[in-house]
């Protein structure tokens, strides 16, 4: 009987020599996907750049995210700031080696991975078959493996860690911060952590294929509005504070990441040279700050030009 359905195959059950049974046609096994003549096989590639890359991206936003209720929540004179952000880096790095180390070949850091072919492979569940048009086929399964899971398995142990040094840490540092305000970076963890994991479960796929275009889109606008909140007109008032050094290069450590993912780095010699744009926003930014202040433009219409 052919096997129907996009994602539908043969497990094998018994191999001996060149012998080879295989079952009826329905779900494989984790760690396994269907190939061109249906049958399961094991996912046994390793992860591409682009696929570690799309990782790295989805392991970054708790980080970042941490990073910035921190900051709103510490206040400017808070010296807990720092202590907080040092953790919330120990706490993700942990967490992602962590979560290395349990997925399979377990113990060590690396996985074997599926590829992916197109974006129906994330979303498995809309294509169970209906031989009959009466009874269906569930043949859903991690066509993906471990792209999906993984993400979740990351979040579980960055939020288990979390509550396991952050709390004690806040209450031992943040003498700054009123009672009500110590916890409030932790207490938006709490929101922001089922959001990231509903984001995933519902547009893992669409994120595979789009985070380089997000990654570039809302670097740009952060840094835009940081530079026109701070009052940024020159580099002289980039180098008044350390604080500001900080936030520009770690947007263009942003802006590179986007390139390179957008890139995949296929032709080295010529998607290199693409690095030498990360400055640039920054730049016309700079250049152009004078000819857009409010005061100017405000002064100029009084005077009717």
């Amino acid at each position: 009987m052919a096997c129907l359905g996009l994602y539908c195959g043969k497990t094998l059950l018994f191999k001996n020599g060149s012998t080879e049974i295989y079952g009826e046609c329905g779900v494989c096994p984790r760690g396994q996907r269907t190939n061109a003549q249906k049958y399961c096989q094991p996912c046994t590639e390793s992860p591409e750049l682009y696929d570690w890359l799309y990782l790295g991206f989805m392991a970054m936003l708790p980080l970042v995210l941490h990073w910035f209720f921190i900051e709103w929540y510490s206040g400017k004179k808070s010296s807990s700031a720092l202590f907080q952000h040092i953790t919330a880096l120990f706490e993700c790095s942990v967490a992602a080696i962590i979560t290395l180390l349990v997925s399979d070949p377990v113990g060590v850091l690396y996985i074997r991975s599926c590829r992916v072919l197109m974006l129906s492979d994330w979303y498995t569940m809309l294509y169970n078959p209906s031989p009959d048009y009466v009874t269906t086929v569930h043949c859903t399964h991690e066509a993906v493996y471990p792209l999906y899971t993984i993400v979740f398995i990351y979040y579980a142990f960055c939020l288990v860690l979390m509550m396991l040094l952050r709390p004690l840490l806040v209450k031992k540092i943040a003498c700054g911060l009123g009672k009500s305000d110590r916890f409030k970076s932790i207490y938006a963890a709490l929101y922001f952590f089922p959001i990231l994991t509903v984001l995933q479960a519902v547009g893992g796929g669409l994120l595979y294929y789009a985070f380089p275009y997000i990654i570039l889109v809302l670097s740009l606008v952060t840094l835009a509005v940081y530079m026109s909140a701070s009052e940024i007109e020159n580099c002289y008032d980039l180098l008044v504070r350390k604080k500001r050094l900080i936030v520009l290069f770690s947007h263009w450590l942003l802006h590179a990441y986007g390139i390179i993912s957008i890139s995949r780095v296929d032709k080295l010699e010529q998607d290199l040279p693409l690095l030498a744009l990360v400055p640039t926003p920054a730049l016309f930014y700079l250049f152009t700050a004078k000819f857009t202040e409010p005061s100017r433009i405000l002064s100029e219409g009084a005077n009717g030009h």
